[in-house]
């Protein structure tokens, strides 16, 4: 790609390092607004033209994102390969380095997952650092990060992200304090990305919803309230074809006391249908089962609903005794455990929602009165749900999570062996 046209704002994005007066740059808003590829297309000439021999540090989330959001993209710029030799080195170090026959820097990548992250900072001196996603990485980390440029003269911080909370620390310590800090905040919608046409801009409203669509498309720091998915009504406004699925799989959020929540999904065109559910709660029966007994429970439920194939099944990843039990019978259950990032989850159910690509029928009534019932925690400094009443909702997540379906070219779940 190249850079034959800007906007304002990207412009701005080129053009701020050169300038005394700021010490950093914030970039935040909406999804597809242009901001990473040019932050870090002017992050990469900025260090090329400022220092010769320098080290410099590119921060993800996890090393995984940072090349997917970061390296690669830069790969295929050609504003930099056109000038620059450009060598991504992964191993213990993760080093970028960018040259040309007069001028020769290293990038080294890092992840910031969780607090413990900034223990990979330590000791490294760097001329200048950026953090994609920053409002998805700790504090500590970001700090210790900072920390590693104080003593270079000149060196500058750069900051992209999509909104959270009005209480994330990102929020309140840099983007309310922008000015008290020397950092020029450029706010971006996708309205300032010239790449992004209008069918492009519709497909992308389509996609969220709530919360996600305040952040994601309006840009906002809001704060997530209410119904977590507001407009499951419609996924209960039909019932499922009456003949076979094309495919069929299960989704277990596993419960003692609480509810023991089985979801039976099957694939008609592009929508999976809850078709069934299967929900024991121990403590709503007065009487808790043995793993065994609901190993049994499930074989029987299955069997009543005519199915006799080998089952996709995403599982609980805490639940460790069932999951050995289930992976004993390699016949019926291929077995996955689930990804249990629960807000990146809840973003995906929303889209797969809002997109009709998951619909349950009228069997499903534990599942739609949780559905009533799922709503955001607002006393919390961060998001999350009430953790009430929500063990289908947990299995739903699951399924969607892991199995790829709200990407449209992925809604074919793989064949995990």
């Amino acid at each position: 790609m190249t850079f034959e046209k800007l906007s304002k704002k990207q412009k701005q994005i080129f053009k701020w390092a050169y300038n005394t007066e700021y010490k950093a740059i914030i970039c935040d808003g909406a999804v597809r607004s242009g901001k990473t590829v040019c932050m870090i297309a002017s992050f990469v000439l900025w260090a090329m033209r400022e220092f010769n021999g320098a080290a410099f540090g590119i921060c993800g989330k996890t090393i995984a994102s940072a090349e997917r959001n970061i390296v690669h993209p830069l790969e295929g710029i050609i504003d930099i390969t056109a000038y620059f030799k450009v060598r991504y080195k992964r191993g213990s170090q993760n080093e970028l380095i960018i040259e040309n026959k007069d001028t020769k820097n290293t990038f080294y990548i890092f992840g910031g997952k969780d607090t413990s992250s900034y223990q990979l900072l330590q000791g490294v001196t760097l001329s200048g650092i950026f953090f994609d996603e920053v409002a998805l990485m700790p504090e500590n980390f970001v700090q210790q990060g900072l920390a590693r440029c104080l003593s270079v003269e000149g060196a500058k911080y750069w900051f992209n992200c999509n909104p959270e909370s009005p209480h994330h620390w990102f929020y309140q310590e840099w983007i309310l304090n922008a000015e008290k800090r020397k950092a020029l905040h450029i706010h971006m919608l996708m309205g300032d990305n010239p790449t992004i046409s209008e069918k492009q801009l519709k497909e992308a409203e389509m996609q969220f919803s709530g919360v996600f669509f305040e952040r994601y498309i309006l840009g906002l720091w809001v704060m997530a309230e209410g119904l977590i998915y507001p407009m499951y009504e419609q996924a209960f406004e039909e019932e499922p074809p009456q003949y076979e699925a094309e495919q069929y799989a299960i989704s277990i959020d596993y419960g003692t006391m609480n509810a023991f929540s089985v979801t039976l999904w099957g694939k008609y065109g592009r929508v999976w249908w809850g078709l069934d559910e299967y929900y024991y709660s121990g403590r709503d029966s007065g009487a808790t089962k043995t793993d065994d007994e609901y190993y049994n429970d499930i074989e029987q439920w299955l069997d009543d609903n005519g199915i006799d194939e080998r089952l996709y099944t995403v599982i609980d990843p805490s639940a460790a005794s069932f999951i050995a039990l289930l992976r004993k019978n390699t016949r019926r259950y291929l077995v996955k455990k689930a990804n249990n990032d629960v807000i990146k989850g809840i973003e995906l159910t929303a889209v797969a929602l809002q997109r009709g690509l998951i619909k349950f029928s009228s069997k499903m009534k534990n599942t739609r009165k949780e559905f009533g019932g799922y709503v955001w925690d607002e006393k919390a400094a961060e998001d999350r749900p009430v953790k009430v009443n929500d063990h289908a909702m947990d299995n739903i997540r699951y399924f969607v999570a892991t199995s790829g379906i709200a990407n449209p070219k992925t809604q074919y779940i793989a064949q995990w062996e």
